[in-house]
């Protein structure tokens, strides 16, 4: 419906309307033709890359490239990794609430490297919704700072809320703002970067990004939050580890990825490799 809006296809007496405009008894109100469930799924590109760290009966674990959106915003938009996932597996598309996510029950900003898991069945994929919505997941990530990082272990408790003028997100006391925590362990220099682990212990959108900004930490590549440019595809932020509970089987399933080897290229050979999540 934001898209609706966004493209003039919602008129009122006859002239484009925008979200929060009152209507009166007896205007007549248009709206352009709504999408079906066929029309957002994504269009399946089997040439697209898809690296599978685990299938079974009930999910598919993805390691996601740099530069790759997890799913398409509107009808039609190609080059997601839901394009991909749907090519391979397109049982997924009808397995979440949204088709144009094509199962996947999280995703990570199109700079973002690492795992990402998708549901193939509707039970599976509203079991793992909920998990993630009782904070049963626990997400461990990599990020490489420009700045030095002197604190062995720190918690961030910053409020996050969008930053619609500029895009993206704010940390701090805000109107909007919801609780955020991200615990962040310093694993060493890495040359004139600072390696951390960070655990997104909340899933606010940008949390990670805003949260190390906020400390004075940017991510190296992500400009938006004052990082220095990077010469890889992204920024150097990677979903490391996800652990969440079997939504079939019971029990709790580890999933990890090590980082892309561009990274090496930024951080030359100085890389703290006795993390296990290296």
């Amino acid at each position: 419906m934001a898209r609706a809006f966004a493209e003039g296809e919602v008129r009122v007496n006859g002239r484009a309307a925008r979200k929060g405009d009152r209507v009166a008894p007896g205007d007549v109100v248009d709206v352009g033709a709504i999408p079906s469930r066929a029309d957002l799924a994504p269009r399946p590109q089997p040439e697209l890359p898809l690296v599978v760290l685990l299938v079974d009966e009930a999910l598919v674990a993805l390691d996601k490239p740099a530069g790759m959106p997890s799913h398409p915003l509107a009808a039609g938009e190609r080059g997601t990794l839901a394009n991909a996932l749907a090519a391979r597996h397109p049982e997924c598309v009808a397995a979440g609430a949204d088709p144009r996510e094509a199962g996947l029950v999280q995703r990570l900003d199109a700079g973002t490297t690492g795992v990402i898991v998708a549901a193939r069945t509707a039970p599976a994929w509203s079991a793992m919704r909920e998990a993630f919505r009782r904070g049963e997941v626990r997400k461990e990530y990599l990020a490489l700072v420009s700045a030095p990082v002197d604190e062995e272990d720190v918690v961030i408790d910053l409020p996050i809320a969008h930053d619609r003028a500029r895009g993206g997100a704010r940390a701090g006391e805000r109107v909007g703002a919801l609780p955020a925590r991200t615990e962040v362990h310093r694993l060493g220099p890495a040359g004139r970067f600072t390696l951390l682990r960070c655990v997104a212990v909340t899933g606010r959108v940008h949390q990670v990004r805003a949260h190390l900004a906020a400390r004075g930490w940017p991510i190296v590549g992500d400009v938006r939050y004052g990082g220095e440019p990077a010469g890889g595809p992204g920024h150097l932020l990677h979903a490391a580890r996800v652990e969440l509970p079997h939504p079939t089987h019971g029990g709790r399933l580890g999933i990890a990825a090590p980082p892309p080897a561009w990274w090496r290229e930024e951080i030359g050979s100085s890389v703290p490799t006795s993390d296990p999540l290296w």
